[in-house]
């Protein structure tokens, strides 16, 4: 792994990091109000979503290969430090056991690189706010489907489900998934030589830079509320890597805020 110190930086991105594994638990959301979100409090909509946008766009950026030793510490398993735990099929795996094998985890793109073909580059493709651990052929099978209610039990995933153009989480992780692509619709507008991501009511969004489905994302959402793990994580993200945050963890409301 190159050197955290040698993250690319976005804008005014800080210039330096840390790679020391932090146990730091997630603050309580207003602690964040009167500096970090300052200029988004009171706010609603569209003014909402730019202020975010404006808030969250700063950060530091990481290559794809720095992408594999981070998540072995935003998805550390709180019951045994030595694993990860994988998105989907929620299986607690040792952290050395990734790769392209098989049994191997890797890294899911939880908004598909497909919608708006940014690849692994450096940026949405490499953004830990939505990159997680996977089982390999769980991930394959996952492929780049939208979100939606329903289908059949996917294989070694049990509780999620899927046929030929969606894919639905287990329970656990559907506010997961949705907070996820709350996030990259609102910090990837297209005004910094990346993609206008957006979301929409479809499945099959193909190549075009869109998620779908909004109304069962927003669904998800208040179904599943940010959980302990996901509170640590963004804070992980913050304080070790990116120092930037995903506002919805933080304020669950500002989703309906915004689309609601």
């Amino acid at each position: 792994m190159t050197s955290p110190t040698a993250f690319a930086l976005a804008d005014s991105a800080p210039t330096t990091t840390t790679t020391t594994t932090t146990t730091t638990t997630s603050t309580p959301s207003g602690g964040y109000d009167s500096t970090y979100y300052r200029d988004a409090i009171g706010r609603s909509g569209q003014a909402l979503k730019s202020s975010l946008h404006t808030i969250i766009r700063t950060h530091t950026k990481l290559s794809y290969d720095q992408v594999w030793d981070a998540l072995k510490s935003t998805d550390q398993d709180p019951n045994n430090p030595a694993n990860v735990v994988l998105l989907y099929s929620g299986r607690s795996q040792s952290k050395t056991a990734n790769g392209g094998g098989a049994d191997d985890w890797n890294r899911e793109h939880v908004w598909a690189k497909s919608h708006g073909d940014f690849g692994t580059a450096t940026g949405p493709g490499t953004d830990l706010h939505h990159l997680r651990p996977e089982d390999v052929s769980v991930n394959a099978n996952r492929g780049n489907k939208d979100f939606d209610n329903g289908g059949s039990a996917a294989t070694e995933a049990p509780g999620n489900y899927t046929d030929a153009d969606s894919w639905e989480p287990r329970d656990a992780v559907k506010g997961d998934v949705a907070r996820m692509i709350f996030y990259m619709a609102v910090r990837y507008e297209g005004g910094d030589g990346f993609p206008d991501l957006e979301l929409n009511s479809s499945v099959g969004n193909g190549t075009a830079p869109y998620h779908g489905r909004l109304p069962v994302l927003l669904q998800w959402h208040a179904q599943d509320p940010p959980d302990a793990f996901e509170k640590r994580r963004n804070q992980v993200i913050y304080d070790t890597y990116q120092r930037n945050r995903n506002p919805f963890v933080d304020h669950p409301e500002w989703a309906a805020a915004i689309w609601g």
